[in-house]
């Protein structure tokens, strides 16, 4: 009898211990179960909510101050063109389309996985497609009819950008008609951010994203921004050519990746209005003038601000295999391609 009251008191006093710890807002750790009590958790679930904590065993609970409000995604597609800058072929050596299908299906994927996050943030889709075939358009318009999110086509009219574009660009040589078809594109979406509210995320039609990728990026960029008390610039990409230099980085615990600094990206990126609005002089002028290296405006701001890559990749960028701006290491590539495939 002694033995069951004792049982009994432990019980009692293990409740209001648990109840005075969420008025409090504590978390405690049953080790012994792998078990949150306050939150009712397991450990191996997910254990960050959007827009109040991020929460990482062992490293612990950060209260996030800097909550993302909206998310825009602005994807820029051209199935008329192979490759920009190369004669090499891809990896897996489809058309075109194929690889802006997939990554528009990567992404879709990638939001339903996440769809929760999207209570209370803001979300929506934006395409800005040159020079496609209707039947692709037609394929990315039913895509997106199915979809939880808003979303809309913008059909690019080269016209209205081509005349402020110079001709010759850093290295004294002529602009290829492509190239000045993508810097009209990347203009564009330059200004369609301008009309956001908080993130942007610019994607390039070669990127297959993984089902956590979208997750992973908002989350991390709620705690690590709180953490800065700075905004920042997410890649979601690790890059093979990051591996070629000696350069220092420094690491940091996102969510569930660790997040690197880098000094380099491609145009596939994810920030907030803020920065774009503190650096348009550079990034209006990227669209107008071709540098070399192409991305070196981009370049200048990472001097500036935090940018991040993560550590494994979660996006595979589909570049020839051989290509030191394409593959990321330690990635499942066939698996992710596979995946995203479009009926």
């Amino acid at each position: 009898m002694k033995e069951i009251n004792k049982v009994n008191k432990k019980s009692l006093f293990k409740k209001l211990f648990i109840k005075v710890c969420r008025m409090l807002n504590y978390e405690i750790i049953d080790q012994n179960n792998f078990y949150l009590p306050v939150t009712e958790q397991n450990l191996d679930e997910d254990l960050s909510i959007a827009g109040k904590r991020s929460l990482t065993i062992p490293m612990g609970n950060v209260e996030i101050t800097r909550k993302v409000k909206s998310l825009t995604i602005i994807l820029r597609s051209c199935t008329s063109v192979q490759m920009l800058t190369q004669s090499k072929k891809r990896i897996f050596d489809s058309e075109k389309s194929e690889y802006t299908l997939r990554t528009l299906n990567s992404l879709i994927n990638s939001l339903n996985f996440s769809k929760d996050l999207f209570n209370n943030i803001s979300l929506d889709l934006v395409i800005v497609d040159h020079n496609s075939d209707q039947n692709i358009i037609d394929k990315i318009r039913l895509m997106l009819s199915k979809q939880f999110f808003k979303s809309k086509i913008i059909s690019l009219d080269l016209e209205n950008f081509v005349k402020k574009i110079n001709p010759i660009n850093e290295k004294n040589e002529k602009v290829s008609l492509n190239q000045m078809s993508n810097m009209a594109n990347i203009n564009q979406s330059l200004l369609l951010s301008k009309e956001c509210d908080d993130l942007i995320y610019f994607v390039e039609d070669d990127y297959i994203h993984s089902k956590e990728s979208i997750k992973e990026m908002i989350l991390t960029y709620e705690k690590l921004s709180t953490l800065f008390k700075n905004e920042l610039i997410l890649c979601p990409t690790d890059y093979p050519y990051l591996y070629t230099k000696t350069d220092n980085s420094k690491i940091f615990l996102g969510d569930k990746k660790h997040w690197r600094t880098v000094n380099e990206t491609l145009c596939t990126f994810l920030t907030s209005k803020i920065i774009i609005d503190k650096y348009w002089e550079k990034l209006d002028n990227w669209c107008k003038f071709e540098h070399y290296p192409f991305e070196k405006p981009l370049h200048e701001i990472y001097e500036k601000e935090y940018c991040l890559s993560p550590i494994p990749s979660l996006a595979m960028h589909c570049t020839n295999i051989n290509s030191i701006f394409g593959l990321s290491p330690n990635f499942s590539w066939k698996k992710i391609w596979e995946e995203n495939e479009v009926n």
